[in-house]
């Protein structure tokens, strides 16, 4: 499985926020504002625990 970049429906109009391209077993992360700086790549194991962790309010 492999995405196109996507953004959170909760990010609002500011544009201030993330993109993510998630994988099999990675997930790629982008600025959304500067896309070419390149993104940032996790583990599936520590993106779900992230993913978990927000649907959880524990961050």
């Amino acid at each position: 499985m492999i995405t196109e970049w996507h953004k959170s429906s909760y990010s609002g109009g500011s544009g201030s926020c993330v993109e993510v391209r998630e994988h099999t077993d990675r997930a790629d992360i982008r600025d959304t504002k500067n896309p070419q700086a390149g993104h940032i790549t996790v583990g599936a194991r520590e993106w779900n625990a992230f993913v978990r962790a927000i649907r959880d309010d524990a961050l």
